[in-house]
């Protein structure tokens, strides 16, 4: 089906439920800047879901920016690469901004910005050249859940039925954020590059790319690549997407784009999809030009507490309060600060913490951009039931996760909701829903992890 748009393609379905959440983007027209590169940086050897590294240097080794400093050893694992040039004086624990610990490699950096002079493009003759390619990259998933992106790939190529799209999710439909946005304005060739080679390599039928539409300037520079002259077989499609909260959520991209149904337990690929965030494609695109790694991230920097707003290139590892400092510090107390975006994205205890991979925001929220109204109790409207997008009913596994009733939290289907927030968001009375969630899921995998012993 094409839209008045020639050649963009409408949806094909609605997603169920969701909220209109007010966009907030204003740095949508601010371009990238490189941040200063710091004094330091804490590099985790765990930044995706799956096996954490092991390093590769010692303390008193120089690194260059992009010398791999710690390898994977499981196939759900991917390298990680210095960000800075300068030399290792630790090797340690480091605490992550969840809280957890893990091994990290802090490099005092020399400010020379000096590459690895081993860099170079791969040389790609073979779909396993271009796995491995991508896993040497170091590259997760950038749209927030950091699963190593070769793995994603790999489980693709065995899955049966044979997957036949790539869907690029472009969406970002989180208040604030707009690095993707910003990366489609600034850097469209090595979204198109990734791409191509995605097509080539994974054999993919189609693509399609989704964009909201409340992103026009992202919208026609999409729109180029989508008709661009070299897609003979005119593979590559558009799609503008209603602007609707959580429109970018994996499950939420497949329905829409294809009307397919992911069943609870299964992956995309076994409904034939794979989805990669728009900047996971410019990164392959980036590291088959160049040979250079994943060793910095863009991020939002915004809120109503930040001199703002920004979006900035970051080395990884760079402490949180250093990334907040460059961006100018503090426009007033702040109140409250989430790593990503305010519907899904985590408070911080402390901003000592390093970036990682897959965080694309940093929101300061003062007094008048946050206000905690009390909690009452559920008036059993069921407005968070109409706003959940998998159907769910979030006051009912609440109440279970409150009672830490395992197996009513498993009937209920607890780990089918993906934590978008939407119920809360609309909650009238205020409750604290995601949190309980939250607990809930933790209680039926501890009782996982006890059925196991």
């Amino acid at each position: 089906m094409k839209s008045k748009v020639e050649g963009v393609l409408l949806p094909l379905k609605k997603i169920r439920g969701g909220v209109e959440a007010d966009h907030q983007k204003k740095a949508a027209d601010v371009p990238m800047r490189r941040m200063p590169v710091p004094e330091f940086v804490r590099i985790p050897m765990q930044q995706s879901i799956g096996a954490p590294c092991e390093p590769v240097v010692k303390v008193g080794d120089y690194v260059y920016e992009g010398t791999k400093i710690g390898e994977g050893k499981g196939p759900v694992s991917a390298p990680v690469h210095s960000s800075v040039s300068g030399t290792v004086t630790e090797i340690g624990d480091v605490k992550l901004s969840n809280g957890n610990i893990c091994t990290g490699i802090t490099i005092k950096c020399d400010k020379k910005r000096a590459e690895d002079p081993d860099k170079r493009p791969p040389v790609i003759n073979s779909t396993e050249d271009f796995l491995d390619a991508v896993r040497e990259c170091g590259l997760v998933g950038l749209g927030g859940a950091g699963f190593p992106t070769h793995a994603k790939l790999r489980s693709a190529l065995k899955s049966e039925p044979h997957v036949d799209t790539l869907i690029v999710n472009a969406a970002e439909c989180e208040p604030y954020i707009s690095v993707d946005c910003r990366e489609c304005m600034e850097y469209p060739q090595n979204i198109y590059k990734g791409i191509k080679a995605l097509l080539k390599w994974m054999d993919f039928k189609q693509v399609i790319i989704g964009v909201e539409d409340n992103k026009p300037k992202s919208f026609e520079t999409l729109r180029k690549i989508a008709e661009s002259d070299d897609d003979t077989d005119d593979r590559i499609r558009l799609m503008s997407l209603r602007s609707r909260y959580p429109q970018g959520a994996e499950k939420m991209m497949i329905w829409v784009t294809t009307g397919r149904v992911v069943p609870i337990g299964k992956l995309p690929s076994d409904v034939g999809c794979v989805v990669m965030n728009v900047e996971t494609c410019s990164v392959i695109g980036r590291y088959l030009s160049s040979g250079r790694p994943m060793i910095s991230r863009s991020l939002t920097v915004d809120g109503d507490a930040i001199n703002g707003p920004f979006n900035v290139r970051v080395p990884i590892g760079t402490r949180i309060q250093d990334v907040i400092d460059a961006c100018g510090g503090y426009s007033r107390p702040p109140k409250k600060i989430i790593l990503g975006g305010p519907m899904m994205g985590p408070a911080l205890v402390s901003t000592e913490a390093p970036i990682c991979k897959q965080n694309n925001a940093i929101i300061v929220l003062g007094e008048s951009g946050y206000e905690k109204n009390p909690e009452w109790a559920c008036i059993h409207c069921g407005k968070c039931v109409s706003a959940c997008p998998m159907h769910l009913v979030p006051l009912k596994l609440a109440e279970k996760a409150k009672i830490k009733d395992v197996a009513g939290l498993k009937d209920l289907q607890i780990m089918a909701c993906m934590e978008c927030g939407s119920c809360a968001f609309v909650c009238p009375s205020h409750r604290p829903l995601v949190q309980f969630i939250r607990m809930g899921k933790a209680l039926v995998r501890e009782e996982g992890k006890n059925d196991k012993c």
